[in-house]
């Protein structure tokens, strides 16, 4: 079976996620969402909503995860990049991660599991950092 005709749910992205405890889990999601046929996703960091993206224009979007928090106008991809490396070194949880990138200006992050990237932006679209995902840690 080919990942083009793949449908996923909501409840697969959940079960997926449960099994993140910090960014160095995250490389081991992306690859449990691309398993389902999520091609990318946008994760917007004022509520925490997410769209996700299949083959043939197949969309879900996830609720809010968390009330709503100011994103700061002014963005700073030097406070992001420090963020993103605490964050995939296991310093910090989501929640953590999610404020910090709000005060560096993130208005959301693009997360491609074809490009193995994430593109995060601010509110004027500029893109602020694109980080290569790492491939999971072997168990």
């Amino acid at each position: 079976m080919t990942q083009d005709n793949k449908i996923f749910t909501i409840e697969q992205i959940h079960e997926a996620f449960e099994k993140v405890k910090s960014g160095a889990d995250f490389p081991q999601f992306v690859q449990d969402l691309k398993s389902i046929g999520v091609t990318h996703y946008d994760n917007y960091v004022a509520d925490g909503r997410t769209k996700y993206y299949g083959a043939t224009d197949f969309i879900i979007e996830g609720e809010s995860k968390y009330a709503a928090m100011n994103v700061s106008a002014k963005s700073s991809a030097d406070k992001l990049k420090h963020s993103i490396s605490i964050h995939q070194q296991g310093q910090t949880d989501y929640s953590t991660f999610c404020n910090q990138a709000a005060d560096a200006g993130v208005e959301r992050w693009t997360t491609h599991m074809i490009d193995m990237t994430v593109t995060y932006l601010d509110k004027k679209e500029n893109k602020l950092t694109i980080e290569p995902i790492p491939q999971p840690l072997q168990k």
